[in-house]
C-alpha cells in the first residue's frame, strides 16, 4: 500500500496523464509530497502547486541527481515519445522510451526500494495478435517503434522484477480521452480533438476511417486505474508492467453519433491519413480479467457518460471563452 509519507516524483508530468496525476497525487499525499519533472515546463497549473525540477530522463546522471536530491522513493515514469510522433522521428522514440526507461531502473535499482509505476500501450500489439478481446498474455508484434519501445520496456520491467526484484508497475493503456490536456501525438488523438472542434465549430474531420474501432478510456478511469494498482498488494500480481485495462471500444462514426445526441447539427467528415495504418495493427477491444483478478480493476466510465461528460465541460469553457487548443 501507498503510505502518506510517499515523495513521489513524476516524470513526463507536462503531458496529458501527468499533468493530471500530478494533481490527483498532490491533492492526495500533499503539494510538497510530489515533485514534477519534465524536459519543458509544465502547466502553470501544476507548475504553481509544488515543487519542480527540469529533467531530460536520458540523461542518467541527471535522473540520480534528482531522485537522490528529493529522496524519491515512488517514480511514476510517464516520459515517452507517442506513436504518431514516434514515426516522424523513430531514433528519438528509442531514446527516449528505452533509455529513458533504463535510466530509470537504473537509478532505482541502486537506491534500493523505489517504486515505479510505467505505463506500456495497446502499441504492443500488431497484425498477429487477435484484435477482438485481446488476450493478457499474447504475440506482441507491433508496427510501430513506439510500440517496439513498449514491448521492450515491458521485458525490461519484467526482467528487473525477476532479476533484481524491484516493485514495477504498469498498465497497457488503450487511447486516453481527457479535457484538461491536449494530447501528444497519438494515433488515438482524434477522440479527444473531435470534441473541441465539436464545441468550438459543430464539425471535424477525423483521421482515421468511420468504422475504425479502438478501445479507449476516459481520463478519470485512467488515473483510477494507475492508483488501483499501484495500491495492489504486490503478492496478488502474476503480471507486473503489462496489465491490460480496458473501458469502452467504439468506431469514429459512433462516437460522432453519441456527440450528435448533444449537438444534433454536428457533422464529422473523414480523411485518412498514415495514422490508419497504425490503426489497423491495433486491437478492436482488450480482455482485461488479469487486472480485474490480481488487482479488482473495473472502469466507471462507459462512452454515453464519457461523452455526456466531455460536452459539459467544455460546452462551459466554450461559453466563458476560455476554450483555446487547437488540434492539427
Amino acid at each position: 500500500m501507498m503510505k502518506d509519507t510517499e515523495r513521489i516524483m513524476i516524470t513526463g508530468a507536462a503531458g496529458q496523464i501527468g499533468s493530471e496525476l500530478a494533481v490527483l497525487l498532490r491533492e492526495r499525499y500533499g503539494a510538497d509530497s510530489v515533485l514534477v519533472t519534465d524536459i519543458i515546463r509544465p502547466s502553470e497549473k501544476v507548475l504553481g502547486a509544488g515543487p519542480f525540477e527540469p529533467l531530460n530522463v536520458t540523461e542518467r546522471a541527471d535522473v540520480e541527481r534528482v531522485v537522490r536530491k528529493h529522496d524519491i522513493d515512488t517514480i511514476y515514469h510517464l516520459a515517452a515519445i507517442l506513436s504518431a510522433n514516434g514515426e516522424k522521428a523513430p531514433q528519438k522514440a528509442w531514446d527516449v522510451n528505452i533509455n529513458g526507461l533504463c535510466n530509470v531502473l537504473e537509478t532505482a535499482r541502486g537506491l534500493g526500494s523505489i517504486r515505479i509505476f510505467t505505463p506500456s500501450s495497446i502499441a504492443v500489439f500488431g497484425p498477429a495478435t487477435p484484435r477482438v478481446r485481446t488476450p493478457q498474455d499474447t504475440t506482441l508484434d507491433p508496427m510501430t517503434m513506439y510500440g517496439v519501445t513498449k514491448v521492450a520496456g515491458e521485458n525490461l520491467c519484467s526482467y528487473y522484477v525477476q532479476k533484481y526484484g524491484l516493485d514495477i508497475r504498469g498498465c497497457r493503456f488503450p487511447g486516453i480521452i481527457s479535457h484538461e490536456m491536449r494530447p501528444g501525438g497519438g494515433t488515438t488523438d482524434y477522440a479527444v480533438a473531435i470534441f473541441y472542434d465539436a464545441v468550438k465549430n459543430g464539425r471535424y474531420t477525423c483521421f482515421l476511417r468511420e468504422e475504425t474501432r479502438l478501445p479507449m478510456m476516459y481520463m478519470p478511469d485512467c488515473l483510477k486505474s494507475i492508483l488501483g494498482l499501484m495500491e495492489a498488494d504486490f503478492s496478488r500480481l502474476k503480471h507486473h508492467a503489462n496489465f491490460n485495462v480496458a473501458a469502452m471500444s467504439f468506431t469514429a462514426g459512433q462516437l460522432a453519433a453519441e456527440i450528435r445526441k448533444h449537438i444534433p447539427g454536428f457533422v464529422c467528415e473523414y480523411a485518412p491519413d498514415f495514422r490508419q495504418a497504425i490503426a489497423d495493427s491495433w486491437p478492436e477491444s482488450l480482455d482485461d480479467s488479469a487486472a480485474r483478478e490480481e488487482w479488482d480493476w473495473e472502469p466507471s466510465f462507459d462512452l454515453a457518460a464519457m461523452t455526456s461528460d466531455m460536452l459539459k465541460v467544455l460546452s462551459k469553457r466554450h461559453a466563458e471563452g476560455t476554450l483555446n487548443d487547437s488540434f492539427p
